[in-house]
């Protein structure tokens, strides 16, 4: 499915996901390199929340940019299929290629303001990034590993501790909204969760 009309599909949690929302399909609509790097202002993006079978784990990268434990994910590069986006970055930046997709579609959206910084030796100025997150599940036995270039570190933390060992404000109202998502999707997937 293309990412206009998962977005269409999608169904909106909060006022900022409706926002946020309005400002992805516009940004489809005004510029046809919003599915790459090329464009300097706004880019999508796919990010993973990766669950442990007992829902009171969460799987963490440390990324070496920014210098902070976090989820993973990457560039759409110009993939409009989202979500294998996100299933191929989660394999790569965790070593974990066995995934369990726990809800049918676009979990969460957001569009996260990335401050300027620099990548393999060049400026990379401050731009959005318009992200579509995934929920996931994987075995918390499987053997880690990251991704020398982008992160030094993968680990499971406990799910009322993102926020603290992440400590990025920035991404606070993101992560606690994430949580409050996936126990309001309960264990018996979709038809559990409602929006609110």
């Amino acid at each position: 499915m293309d990412i206009r009309t998962e977005l269409l599909n999608y169904r909106p949690w909060n006022e900022q996901e409706e926002r946020d929302r309005e400002l992805m399909l516009y940004a489809l609509k005004a510029f046809p390199d919003v599915l790459t790097r090329n464009n300097p202002v706004c880019h999508f993006t796919a990010s993973n929340w990766i669950t442990n079978p007992g829902r009171d784990r969460i799987l963490f990268a440390y990324h070496n940019i920014f210098r902070h434990w976090g989820w993973t994910g990457g560039h759409a590069d110009g993939e409009s299929d989202l979500r294998a986006v996100a299933r191929r970055e989660a394999g790569e930046e965790t070593g974990l290629w066995q995934l369990k997709p726990l809800y049918d579609g676009i979990f969460s959206i957001q569009c996260l303001c990335v401050d300027h910084h620099y990548k393999r030796g060049a400026f990379v100025s401050s731009h959005l990034h318009l992200d579509c997150c995934y929920l996931w599940e994987a075995d918390e036995k499987s053997a880690l590993h990251g991704k020398a270039d982008e992160n030094s570190g993968v680990k499971w933390v406990p799910i009322d501790r993102v926020n603290e060992i992440a400590g990025e404000a920035v991404m606070e109202m993101v992560y606690t909204k994430l949580n409050e998502k996936l126990r309001a999707l309960g264990s018996c997937g979709e038809k559990a969760y409602s929006g609110k």
